[in-house]
């Protein structure tokens, strides 16, 4: 059995709430493994979007322990969270967050800017591979507001696996978009998972899209149901 590449432990959110306390996510444990497709459902507000947080370290849980690529989070301070961020993991968001200053190409190319080293011209070179990856190559030197969803998602993608990262956090990736343009990134999203083995978590209210993923969780009542495995490794 491999190690786990995200390992929470009896992890617990709790805000205050006028003079009360609200439990959020209560004592759940969660392991999941190298080059996984991990799904998350839930109903609004059942905690989702906290969970994704705290298991991609932009939010520290109440209680517990986590553990990404066998390093303590909860043992790190900020700084160290966000080079282990920096090193390990990336983001799609729903909203895309792409900047509109920048071409598709710049924003593809931000995480690297962040590095120690950065190498303009070998970091372009990255980054055009990873938009002609995706589709984009002619829109490369295209800004934000005149590409379409499904465009800036794809711009999206590449950006998150520019760093190379060993895990993908997707944040109801296809909230967005149109029926026909979500299953073409939801597509897209599962072949870069088997061509690069990076670990995939996904949070979404689409059950069918979450169907679709090696396993299948539910968050309800501030605790995590794991709702189906699948044994087959070769999802299309």
């Amino acid at each position: 059995m491999p190690q786990a590449i995200i390992s929470a432990q009896q992890i617990s959110q709790r805000i205050d709430y006028g003079q009360r306390q609200l439990s959020i996510l209560e004592q759940l444990d969660l392991e999941i493994f190298p080059a996984e497709q991990v799904a998350i459902t839930g109903r609004s507000g059942s905690g989702k979007s906290t969970l994704l947080g705290i298991l991609a370290t932009l939010d520290r849980a109440s209680a517990g322990q986590l553990y990404i690529c066998g390093q303590a989070v909860h043992d790190l301070n900020e700084e160290q969270r966000a080079q282990l961020r920096l090193a390990h993991i990336g983001f799609v968001f729903q909203s895309f967050q792409l900047l509109s200053h920048l071409t598709a190409l710049e924003n593809v190319m931000l995480p690297l800017r962040l590095q120690t080293h950065f190498d303009y011209a070998q970091a372009e070179q990255q980054a055009l591979a990873l938009l002609t990856r995706v589709g984009l190559q002619r829109q490369a030197q295209q800004k934000p507001k005149v590409l379409s969803g499904g465009e800036q998602q794809r711009v999206a993608i590449a950006r998150a696996l520019i760093s190379q990262p060993k895990i993908i956090f997707a944040d109801e990736p296809t909230g967005n978009l149109d029926e026909h343009t979500a299953v073409e990134i939801e597509q897209l999203l599962f072949e870069l998972n088997r061509e690069l083995g990076t670990t995939l978590v996904l949070v979404t209210h689409d059950r069918q899209l979450a169907a679709k993923c090696q396993r299948h969780f539910e968050l309800h009542e501030g605790r995590l149901h794991e709702l189906s495995t699948r044994s087959d490794q070769s999802i299309g």
